[in-house]
């Protein structure tokens, strides 16, 4: 089963630990377009009416990824959850979505794995910014509007901290660095998580006033990248980047802000004390929205690279071997400590240059970076699995559709797995009832009647459960109600059965049912995949000409007109072998991605298989 925790014990100890006080200031509801929607607002922790400026451009920051290294499963599964939400808001509440998502191409983490790659921070950087965009185009997650990188922004992050400095809420540093003053901030701070700022004074080894205060600009390290600035040379801390970039895109004031529940504090609360400083606002995020995390089935973790208990989206190096301690050892997530050499065990170390011999020998580390030889592989079993060549991304989706996007889901191969089958049932009825619709299954009398009040009270209770901060969970197993009492109506006879069909309610339900789940982004329609390509209309017709030939075949051995009793009996069996030979047509065409119906003696249909699921049947 899969099963959704509710808020766990993190937050309240995080707020205990920090000294709990209260709320920085109370909340205010925005003038605006009230879009019907209620959310669970972080800044108040309760459920708010979502009112936006503009229902026809409603803007919304995303926090994008660091791109150091590969994404996971915990980055996908937040990603698609608030995909979702978006899809719903503009598809069944008419709102358009302005989305803009950060992109941080400069960090300590990429600086420290760029020294130890031997290459710059802007290569290693592009090389996985543009993996992070595959690997959300193949999850089906829409791209945001506009993409905003930090290095594309140092002037204008630069002009930002002047701002909050002139404020009198941010110091600069004999070093060149720059923080802000938390205690200027006073009870001002605190909106997600209640915290005050400690009293605390930094150790003399630090340039900070007090530990709480945190960086606006790094002054320079040696070896690191930099860009001139008023206070010296250096680069933009890590919260700054985001007030700057979204203050760009949408001005002093946002609808939505949204990421994981791990970036509330210290990212977001530090967001928001910089963002209202530098407005001189009194609320600068009207909504922020946070999704649970994705655990590794049994334990209370997060799936994340520092705890190495992740699993990548898809790996397109399986079949790499690299060399070189630098490399493997660079690999944040590896599960080995150190290179294993053959003849002196998992223990044994060597200092050898980055080589890469799949790709001639070549030892140069930006001709490996570019060829995407990033997967850390030596002389080892490959650590990491593809997920997408196990489940599609339709899968994964219909995971995250189940649980609140709000609350921490359990990972595991028998979720998804669950998941799984439950798609395969939906796509075998749509199929089914399609077949119905066109003739092409017979079926006992239906209860239209039954059927049109089913589906109109499913279509009210599944925009209530929307309209709720967005609750998925209710929403499908709402459709999956409609779909187990349509499915149930679609009782096959052997025979040709009497009285009037129905096929017009079942046309409804099939559409209703295929828009939902395109609406969040699955596609239960593969017989509709259409392709540019003049190859794929001709395989089609190809395979439409082999299904119909080989119903004439059936057709032919299972029709003895005239012949009655031992004659008909003996005419049958001379006739097995071609039924023997359509029945094992069918079994080759499933391995081939081809599912073959049979339809009674009247009709045959096909559809395309997911090269994941072919082997599966609905149930198994």
């Amino acid at each position: 089963m899969l099963r959704a925790r509710g808020p766990g014990p993190g937050a309240p100890l995080l707020r205990a630990a920090l000294g709990l006080g209260r709320r920085g200031r109370s909340w205010q509801r925005p003038q605006g377009q009230d879009t019907g929607v209620q959310v669970h607002n972080s800044l108040t922790g309760r459920k708010e009416p979502l009112i936006v400026a503009r229902s026809d451009a409603v803007s919304w920051y995303s926090c994008g990824p660091t791109v150091y290294d590969h994404a996971h499963l915990g980055h996908a599964c937040s990603y698609v959850r608030f995909d979702i939400i978006r899809r719903i808001l503009t598809r069944v509440f008419g709102c358009n979505v302005v989305m803009a998502m950060s992109i941080t191409d400069v960090d300590d983490k990429i600086i420290k794995r760029a020294n130890e790659m031997n290459v710059t921070p802007a290569s290693l950087a592009s090389l996985f910014e543009e993996e992070f965009k595959q690997d959300m185009a193949a999850l089906k997650v829409l791209p945001p509007t506009v993409y905003l990188r930090v290095t594309e922004n140092i002037p204008q992050v630069i002009a930002f901290i002047e701002g909050i400095i002139a404020h009198g809420h941010a110091y600069s540093t004999a070093a060149g660095s720059v923080y802000f003053d938390l205690h200027a901030r006073g009870d001002k701070y605190g909106k997600l998580v209640n915290t005050v700022p400690s009293a605390t004074a930094e150790p003399g080894d630090s340039d900070k006033r007090h530990s709480s205060d945190f960086a606006l600009w790094k002054a320079a390290k040696p070896q690191e990248v930099f860009w001139a600035s008023p206070w010296g040379d250096g680069r933009p801390g890590w919260h700054i980047e985001c007030s700057t970039m979204a203050s760009e895109v949408f001005g002093s004031h946002l609808d939505i802000h949204t990421g994981g529940i791990d970036l509330a504090f210290p990212h977001h609360e530090n967001e928001i004390a910089q963002s209202e400083v530098f407005h001189q606002c009194q609320q600068w995020g009207n909504y922020f929205l946070h999704s649970g995390h994705l655990h590794v089935k049994g334990t209370e973790e997060k799936m994340s690279k520092s705890l190495k208990n992740y699993i990548t989206i898809k790996d397109s190096l399986q079949d790499c071997r690299l060399s070189g301690r630098s490399l493997l050892d660079s690999c944040s997530h590896c599960c080995f400590d150190s290179i294993a050499e053959p003849s002196r065990g998992p223990k044994g170390k060597q200092d050898l240059p980055l080589r890469c011999d799949l790709y001639g020998g070549t030892t140069d580390p930006v001709h490996i970076l570019h060829k995407g030889l990033l997967n850390r592989v030596t002389q080892l079993p490959f650590w990491s699995k593809d997920f997408l060549k196990t489940f599609s991304p339709d899968v994964f989706r219909l995971f995250c559709l189940r649980t609140n996007y709000r609350s921490a889901i359990e990972y595991s191969d028998s979720t998804l797995v669950e998941a799984k089958h439950l798609l395969l049932g939906l796509t075998s009825f749509v199929e089914d009832a399609r077949a119905y619709v066109k003739g092409q299954l017979t079926c006992g009398p239906v209860e239209e009647d039954v059927l049109w009040e089913r589906l109109t009270n499913t279509k009210k209770a599944v925009k209530a459960a929307l309209a709720n901060d967005f609750d998925t969970p209710r929403a499908v197993n709402t459709i999956l109600d409609l779909v187990h009492h349509a499915n149930r109506q679609l009782r096959a006879v052997s025979k040709e059965a009497s009285g009037p069909r129905s096929p017009t309610v079942f046309g409804a339900i099939i559409s209703y049912v295929e828009q939902f789940f395109e609406t969040v982004g699955i596609s239960l329609a593969n017989r509709q995949c259409v392709s540019g390509d003049s190859s794929t209309v001709t395989l089609r017709c190809v395979v439409d000409e082999l299904v119909r030939f080989r119903l004439k075949v059936r057709q032919y051995a299972l029709d003895t007109p005239g012949a009655a009793g031992e004659a008909r009996k003996r005419q049958l069996q001379e006739r097995q072998p071609l039924l023997e030979a359509c029945d094992t047509l069918r079994q080759d065409l499933i391995t081939h991605g081809i599912n073959v119906k049979d339809r009674g003696s009247a009709a045959s249909t096909w559809e395309l298989l997911d090269p994941r699921t072919r082997h599966q049947k609905p149930g198994d």
